[in-house]
């Protein structure tokens, strides 16, 4: 750590709620931050403060204008971008929203960032085709986790009357209902055909009028509608699966997988976004989607069924795989090694 990392601060904007995403990020990097000795600061103005990162986009921009004035560095953490609005029509609002987010995205990306970090090279080259490339450098930094708190656990934790296939996204909807389709279309492909009954685990929140849909096919009990649960219950239920299906599309680093992946959970997904660079080796199985997932076209599934039953068959390889590929890649103290270097490099 550098000597002036030691003395300044730095402010992350903007300041978020909530169970995943960017709320879980900001968390993790502060609680990084500070047992480093580097205080985290609630705003610019702070004399100390050193250096913004912005999380994504900040609808007052006015204030990263000003902070460009003074001299203080900012850095700007991008995911990716709303894309499925204009593939897969919900209202008008959330049209509106969409595109007013990639504005300010792009913004602060072309005119205000001095850095950027991209959650993984999908991310980065999915900025530069749509966007084209900006003067500020940029790096790579994969989202990571405290590995002693998101670790293997009791084995026998792990349901043996049943296979269970763990689906965990901060929320359903909003276009993105293709997820869970294909997570129940495997389920019930699945089911019936092992040596044990299936079972479907969806965390977090799924609207009423989804869920209604799903009814018919779940008079078996088929799917177990988790719910919402608070960011420090999620590895208490990794442990508890055989498997997590990642069902966002062209996600850009999904904390899901990182999560599961640091408790020996290993993942089968559909090979878009960034899943082919996070699950390599024996820490899961990615597969091709078979037709255009740009244009919403419909999935292959044969060949996530047969990934799905080989990581069930393979549980010990597998499971060892997906923790040894957290701790290569996926650790807090590296990614705090890395934000550390571009906030005060």
């Amino acid at each position: 750590m550098t000597a002036e990392s030691r003395s300044a601060s730095i402010c992350i904007l903007p300041h978020l709620q909530g169970l995943g995403g960017p709320a879980s990020f900001r968390a993790r990097l502060v609680q990084g931050l500070e047992s480093r000795g580097v205080r985290v600061v609630d705003t610019p103005n702070d004399p100390n403060c050193a250096c913004i990162l912005v999380i994504g986009g900040l609808s007052r921009m006015q204030v990263l204008w000003q902070a460009r004035r003074r001299g203080i560095r900012i850095v700007q953490r991008l995911n990716g971008m709303n894309w499925i609005h204009r593939r897969r029509f919900t209202n008008l609002r959330h049209f509106l929203r969409s595109e007013w987010n990639n504005f300010v995205l792009s913004t602060i990306r072309r005119f205000l960032a001095d850095r950027i970090v991209y959650q993984s090279q999908f991310s980065r080259t999915w900025w530069h085709t749509v966007y084209h490339s900006v003067k500020a450098s940029s790096s790579v930094i994969y989202n990571g986790v405290n590995l002693a708190e998101f670790s293997p656990g009791d084995p026998s934790q792990i349901p043996t009357n049943r296979y269970r296939i763990l689906l965990v996204e901060g929320r359903l909807g909003n276009g993105y209902e293709m997820g869970l389709e294909n997570a129940v279309r495997l389920a019930q492909q699945l089911n019936g055909t092992l040596d044990r009954a299936i079972e479907l685990k969806v965390v977090g929140e799924v609207p009423p009028d989804l869920r209604a849909f799903y009814e018919p096919v779940n008079q078996f009990g088929l799917i177990n509608w988790h719910g919402v649960i608070r960011r420090e219950e999620v590895a208490a239920v990794d442990r508890t699966a055989h498997v997590l299906f990642s069902a966002d599309l062209n996600a850009a680093c999904p904390n899901a997988v990182v999560e599961a992946l640091a408790c020996g959970l290993p993942v089968v997904s559909y090979a878009t976004g960034a899943l082919p660079e996070m699950v390599q080796c024996d820490a899961g199985l990615v597969v091709p989607w078979g037709s255009n997932f740009w244009k919403l076209e419909p999935p292959q599934l044969p060949l996530l069924v047969d990934a799905t039953r080989r990581i069930l068959f393979n549980q010990p390889q597998y499971r060892l795989g997906a923790r040894k590929q957290a701790e290569a890649t996926f650790s807090l103290e590296n990614m705090v090694d890395q934000y550390l270097n571009v906030l005060f490099g």
